[in-house]
């Protein structure tokens, strides 16, 4: 196994994690925060992982060791939740997670005692709130966020023929799940060692699924049953958070429960502008009656993201009124201000369309690498092979083809190459393969 200086192993690694449409812009602070959470060696070796799951014979393949050595690192790795250990039918698989939503809030979902919390809050804080590349890029670029508003079910209203789909409802996930986990809310632990955390609930950061399974099996989250994580989302909304989950329909790996001055994707609509592109909206929309408005303010105090404002209205008659005002581009949907509205004048209503949701967290995957240039990365991802590391910068020259010509090689991927892969690469955190191999006649 080649080695090289500790720089030359954490430029390997995050060369590897921009290899995934949620990447991690190069910065020395990016250096640093690496550096905290991975050995060099470590770093060496994550490096060569690949995009989607594999098992412990794939890595000792690829890091050219033992398979016994192998399966003991990365056992290490999966105990400080930099990768997720996931078993099914007696194999276990592994996956590295994104960054975001992955292995840095993972470190900051229990307090620890392995590492300077204090100090891996400070860049958390200047990589993706002071520098801008980290957040602008995962929340605005791109048609396809990572999460998605769940509607507060609370405040819908009644008797409107109104339907609503399970996967619209946070209970309904919390119903389905097969595991839940508890952990801290990372961002506000974050704000706690910056001195500017909030009075929301710490510990309400909900994880679902086999990826809540490998965080509660290395004490990174707590079990909980159905009923505690339905009492969380009732407090949650009663205090006025947004519930927030994965981006897709089946499968959903999260659901936080925000607030607008802590959640790094709320924070991200405000900083950029970028209203419902950092997250799917719900398919409803708040309305105000100005006939009942008191222009109180209390709804644009609740809005997480400012999407409400009061103005002087002139009536005509002296002593004018002030009105709220929905700003319908930036309305995510959430209904907090229809529960903080004490004179009833905002309801929801259903937009024109629902929001397109991904299937699976591999059908998102595949749609933000397709969006942001990086379908060959996901394809071609064994870069020990000459053969991928041919098709990957051939079919990166097609991406970067004109508009035009670029969406007559599309039509051909999307009907081909895109359904291989989400049928046979499986990147998917809930649903590791059956076997590690990919559609090009070998892992990787």
């Amino acid at each position: 196994m080649a080695h090289g200086t500790a720089r030359e192993q954490y430029d390997r690694l995050v060369e590897r994690l921009n290899r995934h449409p949620q990447g991690a812009p190069p910065s020395p602070t990016l250096h640093r925060l690496l550096a905290m959470l991975f050995a060099p060696r470590e770093a060496e070796l994550v490096a060569r992982l690949p995009l989607r799951t594999f098992t412990v014979d794939e890595a000792a393949r690829r890091w050219r060791m033992p398979v016994p050595e192998a399966a003991a690192v990365l056992e290490t790795l999966a105990g400080r939740a930099l990768l997720l250990d996931l078993p099914r039918d007696g194999i276990t698989y592994y996956l590295l997670p994104p960054p975001m939503a992955g292995f840095l809030e993972f470190a900051l979902m229990r307090h620890r005692d392995d590492l300077d919390e204090a100090a891996l809050a400070e860049l958390y804080h200047q990589y993706i709130n002071k520098e801008e590349e980290f957040a602008r890029q995962l929340f605005a670029v791109g048609q396809t966020p990572v999460g998605r508003v769940l509607v507060n079910e609370g405040v819908l209203p009644v008797g409107d023929r109104v339907e609503i789909l399970d996967d619209e409802r946070a209970t309904a996930v919390i119903r389905a799940a097969p595991v839940i986990g508890a952990g801290l809310c990372y961002c506000r632990h974050k704000m706690e060692h910056l001195g500017t955390r909030c009075g929301a609930p710490m510990d309400n950061c909900l994880t679902l699924g086999p990826c809540a399974a490998s965080l509660i099996r290395h004490g990174f989250a707590r079990r909980i049953e159905a009923a505690e994580a339905l009492d969380r989302l009732a407090e949650a909304r009663d205090r006025g958070l947004v519930q927030c989950g994965e981006n897709v329909r089946n499968g959903v790996s999260f659901i936080c429960n925000c607030c607008g001055c802590c959640c790094e994707a709320l924070l991200a609509v405000k900083r950029f502008g970028v209203g419902q592109k950092a997250l799917l909206p719900t398919r409803f929309a708040a309305v105000i009656d100005p006939a009942v408005c008191t222009g109180c303010g209390r709804c644009a105090r609740a809005c997480p993201v400012d999407a409400i404002e009061v103005n002087a209205v002139v009536s005509g008659k002296p002593g004018g009124r002030r009105r709220a005002r929905v700003l319908a581009d930036a309305c995510l949907g959430c209904g907090v201000c229809v529960g903080a509205c004490a004179a009833k004048a905002l309801r929801l209503t259903e937009r024109g369309r629902r929001p397109r949701v991904p299937v699976d967290t591999t059908r998102r995957v595949v749609a933000m690498a397709l969006e942001r240039g990086r379908l060959q990365d996901l394809l071609f991802d064994d870069r020990a092979l000459l053969s991928h590391r041919i098709m990957a910068a051939l079919l990166g020259a097609i991406l970067r083809l004109p508009p035009v010509r670029r969406a007559l090689a599309a039509r051909i991927l999307d009907s081909r190459c895109v359904e291989a892969l989400i049928r046979r690469a499986r990147l998917s955190q809930t649903e590791p393969p059956a076997a590690p191999r990919c559609g090009h006649g070998r892992a990787g």
